[in-house]
């Protein structure tokens, strides 16, 4: 779990909302129409720029951002080193029980076909386009939160219009005056503040864990294809230590 996201939506929240209760004032930021003009104007903007199943595509994609987290690259290595030491003594059937240890189905895929014995062509054909397919998604999903990121201020604006108006048409009446002020200010505080504190950084957040993920399932990939290639555990490590940082890599050695 990436609870550093969970910290800072939550903390965001108490933040913004202490300082306000801090300041006397939390009625006057409470006011339904305005939430309901910027969220609601929001959502439907995102249904017709996207299909319904884009947009509830995106709600998953943000779970499985916050909530599941990426194998270590460095047990990725670990294992592959392990599973090509298994490979050169014991043959590639005798990897076939490491398969059920593994919790990645990418990489229970790319072992499978390694049992299986599928040669490094069709494994590459296979796993490459898996992850193509899977960074599009996550591209979508990053592209939908950034189009609320930007529409939830835009729909801001557009109550601020619609309290001006009511504000304008009701100066002989100072009753009706505070209304179309509330309406006018909060969307836009609405619009900023969600578009802020959770689009663009849920945006930022996606993007950043898309390519995180490609890399360990390009990891997988090379690691897979050098094992079915008959390399030796050292040549192993060191391709796959290509994928981390110099300060990253260790002296490995198998474990098995």
């Amino acid at each position: 779990m990436d609870i550093g996201t969970i910290i800072g939506i939550l903390v965001g929240f108490f933040i913004i909302v202490g300082s306000i209760i801090i300041g006397g004032g939390a009625k006057s930021f409470v006011h339904v129409p305005s939430f309901a003009i910027t969220m609601g104007g929001m959502m439907c903007a995102s249904l017709i720029h996207f299909s319904l199943s884009q947009v509830l595509s995106t709600f998953s994609i943000i779970k499985k951002t916050v909530i599941t987290s990426l194998p270590s690259k460095t047990a990725v290595i670990q294992n592959m080193i392990n599973f090509a030491t298994i490979n050169r003594r014991d043959g590639t059937l005798a990897l076939e029980p490491e398969i059920s240890k593994l919790d990645n189905p990418f990489f229970v895929k790319g072992m499978q076909m390694l049992v299986d014995g599928q040669d490094v062509d069709t494994i590459r054909s296979l796993l490459e386009p898996e992850i193509s397919y899977l960074s599009d998604r996550h591209a979508t999903g990053k592209s939908i939160l950034e189009f609320m990121a930007a529409s939830a201020p835009a729909f801001g604006m557009i109550g601020t219009l619609i309290g001006l108006v009511q504000m304008l048409q009701n100066l002989s009446s100072p009753d009706d005056i505070g209304g179309g002020m509330a309406v006018a200010l909060l969307t836009t505080f609405y619009g900023a503040l969600m578009a802020n504190l959770v689009f663009t950084p849920l945006a930022g957040k996606c993007g950043i864990y898309s390519k995180e993920e490609c890399v360990v399932m390009e990891m997988i990939t090379e690691g897979v294809c050098a094992i079915a290639k008959g390399d030796n555990p050292t040549i192993v490590r060191d391709k796959l230590q290509a994928f981390v940082s110099q300060g990253a890599r260790t002296d490995m050695k198998a474990t098995t």
